[in-house]
């Protein structure tokens, strides 16, 4: 596995990276691979079958100049900024063929993400389906797209973000996690008390780069 630290000014580029990564995979150009990035302006990014006027604030976007792209993966509508770390994993399904199984891909990885944050002493858990979370509060948020012989997992990890511009952007989900109990997204949501150096550092070595 190789890994990538690329970050772009431009939110588009930002996302079809992670596509791109995976499509070079399928195709046999490249293999597997883990990137990290992290934006420099906030923007919006909808899940693959996301509803813009379901999840945002859009008279609050538009009145900012906040940016809205849509990416290939599942999951929900996020917003993304400085202090919102990311990393994308682009793995082979012969790596372990449980990860063919959506539900248990997400367990085993973020187990492994868990334990690797465990070594700067933050204390996360796996909250199913694809979340992690400290003291009940989530901080990770995670999604996935497939192809025949590899697939994309990639999340975000707040360390230093501001709810309150989640608050300003995004709606309370409809569908939401058991754990959540309808919590708004400054109740719910928490940053974790690491260095992002060092966490790039212990997932990289979790992952074997």
């Amino acid at each position: 596995m190789i890994i990538k630290d690329i970050s772009f000014a431009e939110a588009e580029k930002n996302i079809s990276y992670d596509r791109a990564l995976l499509e070079s995979a399928e195709s046999g150009a490249s293999g597997e691979a883990l990137r990290f990035w992290e934006a420099r302006e906030f923007f919006i990014v909808l899940g693959r079958i996301s509803e813009a006027r379901r999840d945002i604030k859009i008279e609050n976007a538009k009145q900012d100049a906040i940016e809205t792209v849509r990416r290939i993966s599942g999951g929900g509508t996020v917003l993304q900024g400085p202090g919102c770390l990311n990393y994308s994993l682009v793995i082979s399904y012969g790596r372990n063929p449980l990860l063919k199984n959506i539900k248990k891909s997400y367990e085993i990885i973020l187990n492994r993400i868990c334990a690797a944050l465990g070594r700067l002493n933050v204390r996360a858990a796996f909250e199913p389906v694809s979340d992690m979370a400290l003291g009940g509060k989530k901080f990770s948020g995670n999604a996935q797209a497939r192809k025949r012989k590899y697939m994309l997992h990639h999340g975000t990890l707040l360390y230093n973000f501001p709810m309150e511009k989640i608050e300003r952007y995004l709606t309370i989900p409809k569908e939401q996690p058991p754990y959540r109990r309808n919590r708004a997204h400054r109740h719910f949501l928490t940053n974790i008390d690491a260095d992002p150096r060092r966490i790039r550092r212990e997932i990289a070595a979790a992952w074997g780069t």
